[in-house]
């Protein structure tokens, strides 16, 4: 050992394998979290499987999950794990990086760790099942070893079965095909036997170089969580996948995969590949039934039942304690699979939470009924034992289509009430009976209560979740009134918390079609595919009827396209228009796979869409998660109906609001004339101010600027009586005060709806020495200012009462004449009174900022005003502006 190393042996012999020649190892390294154990125990329980070392992998498979626990849950670090194979033993070393949790020098084996602890059990077991164990430190890492002794065996023999009666052997086709494929370091082809060749269709030019993964029909292992690209890194590999054929058919196959190195010395895996049904010729033999934890000796203390059966420590959440159980239950029955269903609150449905030898990603999650329905699980209130599935094919509908032909059930009950139902199943006709369902039902009752426990936790846990999300869903709806925001939120907040994907649909009104107004997916590069696929078929009927309901149209156009790509890309089939190619047909088709569900968006009593959210192929959706998505359905369809209230109402604002304003200003001759109008909030209320400019008859123009108290409909009306009052009584001879007089009657004529008005009102006459005369009438509005030529500026006219106050006006006109290079500037009460703080700009800072404008055009000057109204306060105006100035141009000298 190196300096430094600290070592503790729990045997006097040495502390490798001894002078026996290492024949094979196996390494992998495991992330500090809780899957991380079950993930340990699958890589320890493959690699002795796949050395044929069937006796020993029990009690290797605990060892390593305690030793596993002990880095990654209480030590919180990274787990490396080596297996190395020699002649007569197998050594499993388990490092962490975490030297400081040291375990005491001096102390016997017996304090080293209790039930009742934390930690130090791994060491216990250690002692009683290992033939050597030891305990390594060195400054940067902690390594725990144990060493499992190999029984003897005949020489010659590695591991033999029963004799079977003829009729139960496995039945071939006449000819069994072994296909041989070996693939490279990069997971390409590089070898292609004749038998593949025959088996698959594909001849071996077409498929050297190419990834096997290309010819993979699903992405994982059905039963286990290895992929075949992480099953091809493994030592030693055995499991069913499927390769799509030349004619483009899946063929389940079973695959035997062992590492080696090319000539090279490069990594290469070798596959031999048979038919999944003659997995027999592959197939590394079952391990022996595992002795039943009733029947051990007492140890002479009162061992939990819990703890006996799922080994300690027990996982810490609710799927680690299933999956647990499943594999314990199989292992218990030397069973080929074992499954594991919850039962709803009601108990009328069962949902699959774990199973191991199953497609496990495409039952899980999936519903069964108990009582009634098709399919439904007749057994699960009782223990229940099938000799052949063959012969009651519904008896087990979780099993249909595995090739599973017996199958022993019980259920999982607390305090009477059914909670779930626990399985296990074999390949093999008749390998259960009342014993061993005895045995199951007598395990399934020590964990029953553990797992309800754990199961009402898990619901618990999920409740306030569920609150959480909603309250933070209702915040981000009611912070928007925007149609195509909201749209967006319903979906960003279903993907990928509730589903993979979602599409929105909405419905105008009672006579329109649904509108596919909106798609997500958690892969963006999908979102295209998706999106083309959903507008080829028909939308989901809009049905009112509160719930999700199952709408398998998305799953069966894209498995249609996937299979017309595929025979096209064999040269079957008629070509097509599609543009789209194999590879994305066929993820369009592996996304939308699963299940699909509408929930119908329900506000003011009408279905204004449709809230569409899919899973994955072979992917089911749990009934809280559709409980929860019917909560946010609810909340979302109110918002989007707000959003769309609050877009018509302000359309409706907004063309008011132009309707009240000049549809454009005349050219004056000898006149500059620019207008700037700037409406404050969002265009949602109507009324304030306004302007106009008009020509009465040849020679002579009426302008106008004004501003209503309030906002609304009623200060709208009175804007455009005055706006429309003005033109009429302009027209037919009245001058200045006479049509302010009767406009003030027509306000007050208007009682409680009447608001009062600030009006500057005049007349322009262009002059032929290139002056212009103007009379003014300024009833309560600010008062213009003149902008001479010299920089001075000062008021254009007098103040007078304002309009929509008293009955009887007595009000004059003024006349003034602008002279060449004058500026006349016309504001409403919004440009002065803009406000930073406690200052404001008032009519001296608006004096100040047109004092500058000499010599600038009219257009100039309304804009420096402007920039200078916005620069004067950070915060946005709060109140209408309308800015009007007329200036005389200087003639032009020759």
């Amino acid at each position: 050992m190196g300096r430094g190393n600290v070592y503790v042996d729990g045997s006097d012999t040495d502390t490798r394998t001894g002078s026996a020649v290492i024949t094979a190892r196996a390494a992998a390294t495991f992330e500090p979290v809780g899957r991380s154990v079950a993930s340990a125990r699958a890589f320890v329980r493959d690699t002795l499987q796949g050395w044929g070392y069937t006796d020993i992998i029990d009690d290797a498979v605990v060892l390593t999950s305690e030793l596993v626990t002990n880095a990654v849950v209480h030590a919180g670090t990274t787990a490396d794990v080596l297996c190395l194979r020699s002649e007569d033993a197998v050594r499993i070393e388990v490092a962490d990086r975490y030297p400081e949790r040291e375990i005491p020098l001096q102390q016997s084996l017996r304090t080293l760790g209790s039930p009742d602890r934390e930690g130090g059990r791994g060491l216990q077991l250690c002692a009683a099942l290992a033939s050597r164990w030891g305990v390594e430190y060195t400054p940067t890492f902690k390594q725990v070893w144990f060493r499992l002794d190999l029984p003897e065996r005949p020489v010659g023999t590695r591991t033999a079965g029963p004799a079977l009666p003829v009729d139960l052997l496995p039945v071939t086709d006449p000819r069994v095909h072994v296909a041989v494929v070996q693939i490279d370091r990069e997971g390409a082809i590089t070898a292609w036997s004749d038998a593949a060749e025959s088996l698959f269709g594909y001849e071996s030019e077409k498929v050297l170089g190419r990834p096997l993964t290309d010819f993979a029909a699903w992405p994982h292992t059905p039963g286990t969580s290895t992929g075949i690209v992480e099953a091809l890194q493994l030592s030693r590999w055995e499991g069913s996948y499927g390769i799509r054929g030349a004619d483009g058919r899946v063929i389940p196959v079973y695959a035997s995969h062992l590492r080696v190195r090319d000539p090279e010395g490069d990594p290469s895996t070798v596959c031999l590949l048979v038919r999944d049904h003659e997995r027999a010729v592959l197939q590394s033999p079952h391990r022996g039934p595992a002795p039943d934890a009733a029947t051990l000796p007492d140890a002479g203390t009162a061992a939990d039942p819990f703890d006996t059966f799922i080994g300690s420590p027990a996982p810490d959440d609710l799927d680690g304690l299933l999956q647990r159980t499943v594999e314990r239950a199989r292992d218990m029955l030397d069973g080929d699979a074992a499954f594991l269903l919850l039962a709803t609150d009601d108990e009328t449905e069962l949902e699959v939470r774990a199973s191991t030898g199953l497609p496990s990603a495409r039952q899980r999650f999936a519903r069964v009924p108990v009582e009634a329905g098709t399919g439904r699980y007749g057994s699960a209130r009782m223990p229940a034992v099938h000799e052949d599935l063959t012969v009651v094919p519904g008896a087990a509908p979780l099993l249909n289509g595995t090739g599973m032909r017996s199958v022993v059930t019980v259920p999982l009950k607390v305090e009477g009430r059914l909670t779930g139902s626990l399985g296990v199943a074999a390949e093999a006709p008749g390998r259960y009976s009342n014993e061993e369902a005895l045995r199951l039902q007598f395990a399934a009752d020590r964990i029953a209560l553990n797992v309800e426990s754990a199961r009402l936790g898990e619901l618990e846990r999920l409740r306030r979740g569920s609150l959480s999300f909603l309250v933070e869903a209702s915040d981000l709806l009611a912070g928007t009134l925007d149609r195509d925001q909201t749209l967006a939120l319903m979906a960003q907040m279903t993907v990928p918390t509730l589903a993979t994907w979602c599409a929105v649909y909405t419905i105008a009104d009672q006579s329109s079609e649904p509108y596919l107004s909106y798609v997500l997916h958690e892969d963006e590069d999908r979102i295209d595919g998706l999106k083309a696929l959903l507008q080829r078929i028909d939308p989901p009927d809009p049905v009112p009827t509160p719930g999700a309901r199952v709408w398998n149209a998305p799953s069966e156009a894209a498995h249609r396209a996937a299979l017309r790509t595929s025979m096209r890309s064999l040269g079957l089939g008629e070509p097509t228009r599609l543009a789209a190619g194999i590879g994305t047909t066929l993820a369009t088709a592996s996304a939308v796979g699963g299940e699909t569900v509408v929930l119908p968006l329900v506000a003011r009593n009408r279905v204004i869409g449709m809230l569409t959210l899919g899973k994955p192929s072979e992917e089911h959706f749990r009934q809280e998660i559709l409980e929860l998505a019917e909560d946010l359905s609810r909340r979302a369809a109110l918002a989007l109906d707000n959003a769309r209230l609050y877009s018509e109402r302000m359309a409706i604002s907004q063309s008011l609001q132009r309707s009240l304003l000049p549809p454009g200003l005349p050219q004056i001759p000898g006149v500059e004339v620019e207008v700037i109008y700037r409406a404050a909030g969002e265009g949602n209320e109507v009324g304030g101010d306004f302007y106009d400019l008009f020509p009465i008859r040849d020679g002579a123009y009426g302008f106008a600027i004004g501003d209503v108290c309030g906002t609304g409909p009623e200060a709208a009306a009175v804007t455009g009586l005055a706006r429309h009052a003005l033109r009429l009584l302009a027209r037919e001879g009245f001058g200045g005060p006479a049509v302010l007089e009767r406009l003030n009657a027509a306000i007050l004529d208007e009682g409680a709806r009447s608001r009062f008005l600030t009006l500057l009102y005049g007349e322009l006459w262009p002059q032929e020495d290139g002056s212009a005369v103007l009379k003014l009438v300024c009833a309560g509005h600010p008062l213009p200012l003149r902008l001479r030529q010299d920089g001075t500026v000062e008021p254009f006219a007098e103040p007078q009462p304002l309009l929509g106050v008293m009955d009887d006006l007595e009000l004059y006109e003024q006349t003034m004449t602008l002279e060449p290079g004058d500026v006349l500037l016309c504001v409403t009460d919004g440009v002065t009174e803009r406000r930073e703080g406690t200052r404001m700009l008032g009519d001296d800072g608006l004096m100040d900022v047109l004092t500058n404008c000499t010599g600038l055009t009219a257009g100039a000057v309304a804009s420096r005003v402007m920039r200078a109204v916005e620069r004067f306060a950070t915060d946005a105006p709060s109140d209408d502006m309308a800015i009007l100035a007329m200036r005389v141009p200087e003639p032009h000298k020759d």
